[in-house]
C-alpha cells in the first residue's frame, strides 16, 4: 500500500510540473496525446474511489496479478470507453482544468487508500480482491502510465525506481502466466525472466508493446521473442 501511494505521487507530481504545451504532445499510449492519458489518469482515481467504497463478500477471485487480463491484440482506439476518453479531454479545453480535476480527486483517490484496510475486500470489474491487492496491482498501472506520460517529455521525471522494480517483476509473473507452461507443479506462476541486460523500464516497454525491442535485445530474448509482446488490460 505504501508503494501504490509513493507510485501515484510520483506520477500527479509529474503531471503537475507539465507545461500547457506539453498536453498537445504525444503520450507512450497508443493515438492518445498526453491530454487524453491525464483524462484517463481521472477516470483511474474515479475507480480506485468506487472500488475502496465497494465491500464485497466472499473468498477473492483475484489477486495483484490475476486481475489483469492478457492479450497478443494492441488497443486499437475503437473501445467505447477510449473513444469517451479522447472526446473528454477535449471538453476540458483549458489543461489547467483538468488538472484542478486530476489534483482534486486524485488527492482524494491518495487519502482513500492511506485510509482503507488492507485485509478488507472489495468488488470491481465483477471479481473480488482485498484492498491490498487492488492497490498492489495499481502499482503497474501508475507506473506504466507514468512511463507513458514521459515518452515525449524527456525533461519530466520518471517512475521511482522501487516502483520500476515491483513493475517488472508483476510483468515476469503475468508473463510466466499467460504462456504455455507457465505453471510449476504446485499451480504457482512461474515467472518469466528477461534478459538480466534489460533495465526494469526496458522490460516494461518491450514486455508490454510501448515500443519494438532492437535487434540485439530480440536476439537476447531468444525464445521469448516471439511471444511478446503482452497487452494487459
Amino acid at each position: 500500500m505504501d508503494l501504490f501511494s509513493r507510485t501515484w505521487a510520483a506520477l500527479r507530481t509529474a503531471a503537475a510540473g507539465l507545461r500547457a504545451e506539453d498536453f498537445e504532445r504525444p503520450s507512450g499510449c497508443a493515438g492518445w496525446l498526453v491530454r487524453d492519458l491525464v483524462c484517463h489518469l481521472v477516470i483511474d482515481a474515479q475507480d480506485v474511489l468506487i472500488t475502496l467504497a465497494t465491500p464485497a463478500e466472499g473468498e477473492p477471485t483475484r489477486d495483484a496479478l490475476t486481475y489483469w487480463t492478457v492479450s497478443g491484440t494492441p488497443p486499437t482506439g475503437d473501445d467505447p470507453l477510449d473513444a469517451l476518453t479522447v472526446r473528454l479531454a477535449a471538453a476540458y479545453g483549458d489543461p489547467a482544468l483538468l488538472m484542478f480535476h486530476l489534483d482534486d480527486v486524485g488527492s482524494a483517490a491518495g487519502r482513500a487508500a492511506r485510509l482503507a484496510d488492507p485485509g478488507l475486500r472489495v468488488s470491481t470489474r465483477g471479481e473480488v480482491l482485498t484492498v491490498g491487492d487492488y492497490l498492489a496491482a495499481y502499482v503497474l498501472e501508475w507506473t506504466l502510465h507514468h512511463l507513458d506520460l514521459t515518452a515525449h517529455l524527456p525533461g519530466v521525471a520518471g517512475p521511482p525506481p522501487e516502483g520500476l522494480a515491483r513493475s517488472r517483476e508483476m510483468v515476469e509473473r503475468i508473463a510466466g502466466a499467460a504462456l504455455p507452461g507457465g505453471f510449476s507443479d504446485a499451480g504457482a506462476a512461474s515467472p518469466v525472466v528477461f534478459p538480466a541486460a534489460f533495465s526494469d523500464e526496458d522490460v516494461l516497454l518491450v514486455g508490454t508493446g510501448r515500443r519494438d525491442p532492437t535487434e540485439a535485445e530480440t536476439r537476447a530474448l531468444g525464445e521469448l521473442a516471439p511471444a511478446l509482446p503482452f497487452h494487459l488490460g
